[in-house]
């Protein structure tokens, strides 16, 4: 049963259709005054194990597992996601440069799949972002940073100066939109990350807690 649903999720993957997307533009933000050169996303900058319950929507598949993250050294974190009964599905190396895979499950061992999982992980565990400009609304700073032909922006709270969102944007046209719970700095309590061209939704639920 497993099997095919991880075989459909490649299928129905390999007919994608994108969608039409309008280009992006900050709503009810002004510009403001600025000394910060770089903004961080420190949410997995701790060498302790963050564990999540993962759940993810391929088109009309849904995968379920356990994903770990673990920063290994100052550049590279690994993930492995095993399925609800421990058995794993994929195991990675990834850093901003370099992608090491260290096992795949067969159905899942398709370059379409290996890809987006790539794409999508290392823009979740950047860390680093040069700040481009600066703006406010109502409830948030936020920092524009420019990427090679990508564009990022990062809402922080006013009030507990965390990180609550990251809206990844290429050629102006929004991509993919990162979106935090937390308590602390360091560490997620749930993330929603939402594909704006794909029908493809990747959500993390905390099981395990960084001091």
């Amino acid at each position: 049963m497993r099997r095919l649903l991880l075989r459909n999720s490649v299928y129905s993957l390999v007919f994608i259709l994108f969608a039409s997307c309008k280009s992006y533009k900050l709503a009810d933000a002004k510009p403001v005054l600025n000394t910060d050169k770089t903004v961080e996303n420190l949410y997995f900058s701790s060498k302790e194990d963050y564990v999540y319950k993962c759940q993810m929507d391929i088109y009309k598949n849904h995968v379920s597992g356990i994903l770990i993250l673990k920063k290994i050294n100052e550049t590279t974190h690994r993930v492995v996601l095993t399925s609800d009964f421990g058995n794993k599905l994929i195991d990675f190396e990834i850093s901003e440069t370099d992608f090491k895979l260290n096992y795949v499950l067969p159905d899942m061992d398709k370059k379409i799949v290996i890809n987006f999982l790539k794409n999508d992980f290392r823009e979740l565990l950047r860390q680093q972002y040069p700040v481009t400009e600066t703006f406010e609304n109502g409830n948030s700073n936020i920092y524009l940073s420019k990427i090679d032909q990508k564009e990022y922006y990062l809402f922080f709270n006013k009030e507990n100066k965390l990180l609550k969102q990251i809206v990844y944007t290429k050629n102006s046209k929004e991509k993919i939109d990162f979106t935090f719970d937390a308590k602390k700095h360091i560490f997620a309590d749930s993330l929603n990350l939402q594909h704006k061209d794909y029908k493809i939704n990747i959500k993390l639920f905390q099981i395990t807690e960084n001091e």
